[in-house]
């Protein structure tokens, strides 16, 4: 009866962990690039994502790049980026939360780089210079970041959405 107890106190445990709130700061950023959502689930799945909710309606997703796309890099390392993206493959907003850019914060920490990519549809090529503004002095931390927003959001879509056409 006892051991019974304690693994039920474990597994209780375990979904409550699992259901922990979402940090105000994370909650707020989370905000930021899917202002239409009326609430989040924690991170998870694979690939890891937040679940984004209008009622009770999944709206889509918002998942960090680094964590999709580890190995892309700007000029002087990682840059972090938060991405929202609806359930039609539209994103919703990016925004740039951590960067390392060596000559001042001139590219992809200006607001008009993240507002570039609000409404930009997954199937779009993302190159610089062609459909993504190109700041000059910045081109491989502009080219980075794009790729990694475009392949990240694709590999989202790909284990997560269903593509035009296809039945539910």
């Amino acid at each position: 009866m006892r051991l019974g107890a304690i693994a039920l106190f474990i597994i209780a445990a375990s979904v409550l962990a699992a259901q922990a709130p979402i940090d105000p700061k994370l909650q707020g950023q989370l905000k930021q690039v899917f202002p239409d959502a009326t609430r989040f689930t924690p991170k998870s799945g694979s690939p890891p994502h937040f679940t984004a909710y209008s009622g009770d309606t999944v709206s889509g997703y918002v998942f960090w790049t680094t964590e999709l796309e580890p190995l892309e890099r700007g000029y002087d390392g990682p840059i972090k980026v938060l991405v929202g993206m609806d359930t039609r493959g539209i994103l919703t907003g990016v925004l740039v939360t951590e960067n390392r850019e060596p000559y001042g914060y001139f590219s992809v920490d200006t607001p008009q780089f993240a507002a570039q990519f609000k409404g930009k549809n997954i199937r779009d090529a993302f190159k610089v210079g062609t459909d993504i503004d190109a700041i000059s002095r910045a081109t491989i931390s502009v080219t980075s970041a794009s790729r990694a927003i475009r392949n990240s959001a694709r590999r989202v879509a790909r284990e997560l959405l269903t593509p035009p056409g296809a039945g539910k």
